[in-house]
């Protein structure tokens, strides 16, 4: 902590995590004074902002407590006492976890997921559960059965999804750390709309066990946070192989924060040129040219000959893949074993057919029945086997980009937030909203949203993308580039003002 830093609990939370952590450490504030002060702030916020689904004050004091004993005995880790929101589509045994689904309403899980379990071993202080799109489904928290959230530098603008309760509450200081999924974008997009960082990490370094399923093959769990180093400590925290996860990789999980001064001098990054032409808004545009200039000013090589000839393929096989695997994935949902469940027609098929029609919402029936489609005789090959093809392709360019680049850069999202229902009534524009963040998904590579600018007021975030398993690369850079630059410092005033007593 800085000399002659306020160490009291309110002043402590718009400080970075490892200051927070260092004045816990030191004595200087309780575990659960914290707690109680990122309650207040939370609860004085959530009128206007509706980040969450639910939240959990009496788990948050009771391991505020024990994280207080922790610190005590000296056995602290890097997240004990720290204050941290869970997207409400992963699995926690004492909350309800509804996946943001009238389906799963009072659902009690009966066991944590894994990065949960991972969390509370750490210390950390879960206060509450954060919105979503339903199960996940969506680009704007819109299709929440609980609500939408909204964007906290503006009320009447959406925060991304689908994990934009997770992005809001991070943006507006409500939590300093939180973690959501990725499918399509669904860190990396919102992270961008709010202003924040936030990180998909590569398939398979984080356990996706107790996670209510959407896409298996495209979803990863990952951390939202205010700074690269932040980032790292939750990264780190949740990362590693996991026996109840068949696709964890089993390899080491490195200290993510080790590597973040050594610079960019000669790093090589890529810019594919696909990903930085039509369909962007002029201000992003200006954005990551600005960023881009000043990551070369930095040492970074930038190379902007670089191309993904199928990326362009990524929407339709996005939008093919996606949709399949929810449609067997739902599956589940019948009404029998857990979740809604309706008794009032003729016969148990009627039962079942109400229940999924009283139970998802319109955006998850549309993709279950794009998906059954897809999988259907007479249609499978022509569809799904084709779209798992092309998917082939743009792995392969992917990797063949990055062999000769550390990073590629990307805009991470077209446009800046846009207006809370402004797409609702059309689909195919909400998809365009991950035109730049699903093709990452479909190569199964880690990805950022680094903050770098702002247009019409708006923040804009631009998408640093890896190797596989190297997410600490991307780290570093997003460390160099927010010594020069100040986007990430800035905070939104929306939820302030709404949150002040008339």
């Amino acid at each position: 902590m800085a000399d002659g830093a306020d160490p009291t609990p309110g002043a402590l939370l718009d400080a970075p995590v490892h200051e927070q952590a260092c004045a816990l450490r030191a004595g200087a504030v309780t575990a659960r004074a914290l707690a109680e002060a990122t309650l207040a702030r939370v609860r004085a916020q959530e009128p206007a902002l509706h980040a969450y689904i639910t939240l959990t004050p009496e788990l948050a004091l009771a391991a505020a407590e024990a994280a207080d004993q922790r610190l005590r005995r000296g056995d602290a880790a890097p997240l004990t006492g720290i204050p941290i929101a869970v997207k409400d589509l992963l699995s926690t045994c004492d909350a309800e976890t509804t996946a943001g689904s009238a389906m799963l309403r009072g659902f009690r899980p009966i066991v944590d997921c894994t990065v949960v379990a991972r969390l509370r071993a750490a210390g950390a202080v879960m206060v509450g559960k954060a919105n979503l799109d339903e199960f996940a489904m969506g680009s704007s928290t819109e299709y929440s059965a609980y609500g939408s959230t909204r964007n906290p530098w503006d009320l009447e603008r959406v925060p991304g999804g689908s994990s934009g309760g997770s992005a809001a509450t991070v943006a507006a200081g409500g939590v300093p750390l939180a973690l959501g999924t990725d499918t399509g974008g669904s860190i990396r997009q919102p992270a961008a709309l709010c202003g924040i960082l936030g990180l998909k990490p590569t398939y398979g370094r984080v356990s996706r066990f107790g996670v209510i399923a959407f896409a298996s093959s495209l979803e990863q769990v990952g951390p939202f946070a205010r700074d690269a180093e932040d980032l790292g400590l939750l990264l780190g925290a949740i990362a590693g192989h996991d026996p109840l996860d068949a696709t964890t990789a089993p390899l080491p999980v490195p200290d993510y924060t080790a590597d973040l001064a050594r610079g960019i001098e000669g790093l090589r990054v890529g810019v594919p040129r696909e990903l930085l032409g039509e369909g962007l808004e002029p201000g992003v545009r200006e954005a990551v040219e600005a960023a881009l200039a000043q990551l070369a000013a930095l040492g970074a090589r930038i190379d902007r000959d670089v191309s993904l000839p199928s990326v362009g393929a990524s929407l339709p096989v996005y939008y093919l893949i996606a949709p399949s695997e929810a449609s067997a994935n739902l599956a589940r949902y019948d009404g029998v074993k857990y979740g809604y469940s309706a008794h009032d027609g003729p016969g148990m098929w009627d039962d079942m057919e109400q229940t999924r029609d009283r139970g998802f919402g319109d955006e998850v029936k549309r993709r279950i029945m794009i998906g059954t489609y897809a999988l259907s005789a007479g249609y499978y090959d022509a569809y799904y086997l084709k779209a798992q093809k092309v998917r082939t392709l743009i792995r392969r360019e992917f990797e063949a980009a990055l062999a000769t680049h550390d990073l590629l850069l990307t805009p991470t999202t077209p446009g800046v937030a846009f207006r809370l229902g402004e797409k609702l009534g059309d689909p195919l524009a909400m998809y365009l909203s991950d035109l730049f963040t699903l093709p990452v998904n479909i190569a199964g590579l880690p990805a950022a949203s680094i903050p770098c600018g702002f247009a019409e007021g708006l923040p804009v975030g631009m998408q640093l993308i890896g190797r596989a398993f190297e997410e600490s690369t991307i780290l570093r850079a997003a460390h160099a580039y927010a010594t020069v630059t100040d986007w990430h410092l800035r905070r939104p005033g929306a939820v302030a003002a709404a949150a002040m007593p008339s």
